[in-house]
């Protein structure tokens, strides 16, 4: 039972981390330099799925580390 947690919280973590790779910000280094030039909107489409996809395996991750922690 612990290999397979240990398992899915691998799968769950590269899952994670191609999704927080995947957003666009529009940012750049010269936005560090005072030259930014940024309009605040809403997502929309795949960026909203997007985004609700990096919270949501956000949470599972937590959630797989918690149950792992306490059955071992």
């Amino acid at each position: 039972m612990r290999n397979l947690l240990l398992w899915v919280q691998v799968v769950i973590s590269v899952l994670l981390a191609a999704a927080i790779l995947l957003q666009q910000k529009g940012v750049g280094l010269g936005s560090a330099f005072g030259g930014g030039n940024q309009v605040y909107r809403s997502r929309r489409g795949l960026e909203k799925g997007l985004f609700g996809a990096t919270i949501a395996f956000a949470v599972i991750f937590i959630l797989v580390a918690l149950v792992n922690l306490f059955i071992s």
